[in-house]
């Protein structure tokens, strides 16, 4: 939010919900957009999640681009996780975080 943009409070981004509807988001968790995220009516901050994550983002990195509290983000990721319009995890066609830790462990082991 920059110094000449009107004062919102945050909890008028969530409807006043301070809690998200998806559980489990960690602000490491990475989000990327459904293919038919930006064609979908969003209002604002909503839109701009979509638009940012059209490349992997984290929520941390979300809440930094948005200048808006982590716990406002997690809500705004939610719905939008609800509604099918963004995705949690692991990208399709790359290794899955797990694996990799796997690999890691077992290479560490020899």
């Amino acid at each position: 939010m920059n110094t000449d943009d009107p004062l919102v409070r945050p909890f008028m981004l969530t409807g006043g919900r301070t809690q998200p509807l998806h559980d489990g988001l960690r602000i490491e968790t990475q989000l990327y957009a459904a293919p038919a995220a930006l064609s979908a009516p969003l209002r604002f901050e909503a839109r701009h999640v979509v638009e940012l994550c059209q490349k992997p983002r984290s929520i941390a990195d979300l809440a930094s681009a948005l200048q808006a509290p982590l716990g406002v983000v997690r809500v705004i990721v939610a719905d939008l996780i609800t509604q099918g319009l963004l995705r949690a995890g692991d990208l399709p066609g790359e290794p899955a975080v797990a694996l990799i830790e796997r690999i890691r462990d077992r290479v560490r082991a020899l």
